[in-house]
């Protein structure tokens, strides 16, 4: 495996991997774009970032560590993972290169979630980012005290602009009560949910997608009577893994005449940042719930 080498070449990285700033600018990571995109938005110019997984066109789930990445990570002050088993390689490199100082920010551990939760797309919630930004401004304040006010004022205008994303939510959830849809996996459920929609899915199935492992029989069934009998509304689509079932759902879905909403693991780009991107996730739903369009890659 490419990680087990990176592992080795960190007994050189970690040599200069001191944690001291340069130019009062705060090195980071995020694990993925998102994160890495929200540290920009409360560090501004004094935050240097970096973002690991950041490719819309790759599975994010077999990744492997490159050197560059591992040097990447073990050179950060600050680092924000989504932990619930997504990305277990950014623990490996940090165990590898131990830095007391270093500030991590796991989010599945910031949500106060088990290591064993079943869905790990937890930037689609609601819920979590307002918490994340938080502690990204805390930790930036610990970092950097003399900045404090700066990153507090970025946290206060990040939470202002997510007011559009959890509108639109909210007016989705009022207009369209259960509205019906089909996935492939549960790549934005937590969003699906926060807006009452009925995911038909069993989530069997949208494990067994996101694991790579063939879905039972009568999982299969079930879906595939999803888009012959015209019982959903919307097929939301994972853009980033595809594979031959998926694809021929897909198909499936499109040959009965259900619009096909895409969504990502990692922040499409460029065009987007975090709250953009949301927000366009939930205009995507409505467009394919009220006008039947579909929106298979924003």
């Amino acid at each position: 495996m490419v990680l087990c080498a990176v592992v080795t070449l960190l007994g050189c990285a970690c040599s200069s991997a001191t944690g001291v700033r340069t130019s009062g600018v705060v090195t980071a990571v995020g694990a993925e774009n998102e994160y890495a995109n929200v540290i920009a938005q409360i560090g501004g110019s004094y935050v240097k970032v970096t973002a690991i997984l950041s490719n819309p066109n790759t599975d994010p789930h077999s990744f492997e560590a490159s050197p560059s990445v591992a040097a990447d990570v073990s050179a950060a002050q600050l680092i924000v993972q989504n932990g619930a088993g997504y990305d277990t390689f950014m623990s490996t490199i940090e165990a590898a290169s131990p830095n007391p100082e270093r500030k991590v920010i796991d989010v599945q551990k910031t949500l106060g979630l088990p290591s064993s939760t079943p869905n790990p797309h937890l930037w689609y919630s609601p819920a979590t980012m307002p918490a994340v930004a938080e502690a990204i401004a805390r930790d930036l304040s610990a970092l950097d005290p003399s900045r404090a006010p700066y990153f507090r004022h970025n946290l206060t205008e990040f939470d202002r602009s997510l007011i559009p994303w959890l509108r639109a939510i909210a007016r989705f959830k009022a207009s369209y009560p259960h509205a019906p849809v089909a996935t492939t996996e549960p790549v934005a459920d937590y969003m699906l949910e926060a807006a009452g929609t009925d995911n038909l899915t069993p989530f069997t199935f949208q494990a067994d997608i996101m694991n790579g492992v063939d879905p039972a029989p009568q999982d299969l069934t079930l879906q595939d009577s999803l888009f012959t009998r015209h019982e959903v509304k919307a097929f939301v689509y994972n853009e980033q893994v595809s594979d031959s079932i998926t694809q021929s759902f897909l198909g499936l879905a499109k040959a009965n005449g259900i619009p096909v909403v895409g969504v990502y693991e990692t922040m499409p780009t460029p065009g987007y940042d975090y709250q953009a991107w949301m927000l366009a996730e939930v205009q995507a739903l409505e467009k394919a719930v009220a006008d039947r369009i579909s929106t298979e890659r924003l």
